[in-house]
């Protein structure tokens, strides 16, 4: 009798072990990369989503989570590389956790709302000395996949900035949508962007049977003093100036 007691008790303890190794465990990441390096660091974790109430306990849910980030490069019309730009994205809407045949995935995320779960999964990201930014995301997998659509909005609080420094970056493309999937079982992950905005100025001098072009020129660079050649006059002023209204040091 005292052998079935000690064979039931170590039972038990490989069970719970068992369990809690599987709540902790993660499942290996298979990627067929088709964003040219859009997303990248991806990873694939379980995170408490709720709990289940029983007669005489209750158990937490868990849910397989993709982790990874979007990166891109702000730069000015020139190539030069802008820190401080601020980039957000507003989701539109995620894959629903209800499968086909109406049942439960073992990777499901959220089951009441998968949408406000991602609403708040995504970092906004700010670029650097190199240009370089990361918005984090970290997205539920629902079916065994992730499909999240929203934009991309682009330092979305410039005209404030300006109105209350005086100065700021206006983005050249205000915002632009965007669809991020990916798929666990064939390692398939796509980051589509829709219609893009490009900009195009005329060039030409306009002689001989060459007409003019419509369309207005891109801010011409500030012209450099050559060798020798006094400096404007008011540039020492407007370099005095350059940080006014920031309050730098005061």
């Amino acid at each position: 009798m005292k052998k079935i007691k000690i064979g039931l008790r170590s039972a038990l303890l490989f069970t719970l072990a068992t369990a809690f190794a599987g709540c902790g465990g993660f499942k290996s990441l298979k990627v067929v990369d088709f964003t040219d390096q859009r997303v990248g660091d991806l990873s694939l974790t379980k995170k408490v989503t709720g709990k289940r109430d029983f007669l005489f306990f209750s158990t937490t849910k868990m849910g397989m989570f993709l982790d990874g980030n979007i990166q891109g490069i702000i730069t000015d019309y020139q190539g030069n590389p802008i820190e401080g730009v601020t980039i957000k994205i507003q989701p539109e809407a995620g894959k629903s956790k209800t499968s086909a045949g109406g049942g439960t995935d073992e990777y499901a995320g959220v089951e009441e709302s998968a949408g406000a779960v991602i609403n708040l999964s995504f970092a906004p990201g700010i670029s650097d000395t190199m240009g370089l930014y990361k918005i984090h995301f970290s997205l539920p997998v629902v079916d065994k996949e992730v499909d999240v659509r929203g934009k991309l909005v682009y330092n979305p609080g410039w005209d404030q900035q300006k109105m209350n420094l005086g100065k700021a970056y206006e983005p050249q493309q205000k915002e632009s949508p965007f669809r991020l999937y990916y798929n666990m079982e064939t390692g398939f992950l796509a980051f589509a962007e829709g219609v893009r905005k490009i900009i195009v100025q005329p060039v030409g001098e306009g002689r001989g049977r060459m007409q003019a072009l419509p369309g207005s020129r891109g801010p011409e660079p500030a012209a450099l003093p050559q060798a020798g050649q006094a400096a404007p006059a008011g540039a020492n002023k407007a370099e005095e100036d350059l940080f006014k209204g920031f309050d730098f040091g005061q």
